[in-house]
This record gives structure tokens, C-alpha cells and sequence, in this order.
């Protein structure tokens, strides 16, 4: 046993969560990788899948990235050392990507909208994609894309039969 690490156990990554409607409610430009600044009873929550990305969002604060609203579901065995369920937490990037993040937040109707939450190699991660909200036309558009895509695939499938 001398020798072996736990790394092969965390190795690679592990999905907690991902946020299903981001795509569809908005035009996804630029994704970023950041950290999680987290207490030890929401790793082990997050470790059992138990989170959830409806309705948050980031920001930039002060020169600081923030996660808003991230619902993590409380650790039993933590008792009274828990954690809040929808504190807001610190995020890790590097100083340029903040500011460069800032800038294009400063434009009206820019957002930061969380996409998946995982680990990588042990450590909890969350995707951000920069985008804008869709109309209602766009999503039509989407829509009937994915429509004439699953008919082509139907029509492929009775061809090979």
C-alpha cells in the first residue's frame, strides 16, 4: 500500500449539476472555469449531488467574483456547523479574467450565468457562460433548428432499416 495515493479516487471530473435552461434563455459567448470558495459541509453535500442552479447567477463586486443564489442542500451530519443554503460565495479566477469579465458586464443586458457545477481533480468547479438573454424569436429559431435536426436523424434511422 505504500506508495498509492487518493487521487486516482478524484481523478478526472464528476458533474454535480448542470443548469439545463441557461441555453435556452441565453446566447452563450464566452464560458469561464472558476473555483468555489466553500465550507467543508457544502463539498460533502456538493459530493452527493445535492445542489441546485435555478435562478443563480454571478457577479463582479469590488474586484471580487461572486455566486448568487446556488442552492446547495444542507449536510445532516453537520448539525448546528452547518451552512446557509443559498449564501452567496466567492469565486476564484485571475485578477485579468475578472476585470476582463467586468468590462463586458458594464454592457447593458450582458450576464453571468453559472452552467455546470463539478469537481476536476478533487476540486470544485464551476463553468460561467457571458451572455445575453434570447427573445422570443430566437428561441423559436432554436427550437425549430432542433425540430428539423431530430427529422433528419428519423429519416436517417428509417433509411438504414
Amino acid at each position: 500500500m505504500a506508495g498509492k495515493t487518493n487521487k486516482g479516487r478524484d481523478a478526472g471530473l464528476v458533474i454535480v449539476c448542470r443548469n439545463a435552461r441557461a441555453t435556452f434563455d441565453f446566447t452563450i459567448e464566452d464560458k469561464l472555469e472558476a473555483g468555489l470558495v466553500l465550507m467543508g459541509s457544502e463539498v460533502k453535500s456538493l459530493r452527493a449531488r445535492r445542489a441546485d442552479l435555478d435562478g443563480a447567477y454571478a457577479s463582479v463586486e469590488k474586484g471580487e467574483l461572486l455566486l448568487h443564489k446556488l442552492h446547495i442542500a444542507p449536510y445532516e451530519q453537520a448539525g448546528i456547523f452547518g451552512h446557509e443554503t443559498r449564501r452567496t460565495r466567492k469565486l476564484l479566477a485571475h485578477k485579468q479574467e475578472i476585470e476582463k469579465l467586468a468590462s463586458k458586464l458594464a454592457l447593458r443586458g450582458c450576464t453571468l450565468v453559472p452552467l455546470a457545477v463539478y469537481f476536476k481533480d478533487g476540486r470544485a468547479k464551476i463553468e460561467l457562460g457571458l451572455g445575453w438573454p434570447k427573445h422570443k424569436e430566437d428561441r423559436r429559431e432554436d427550437l425549430k433548428k432542433k425540430a428539423a435536426a431530430r427529422e433528419t436523424r428519423a429519416a436517417l434511422g428509417a433509411k438504414r432499416r
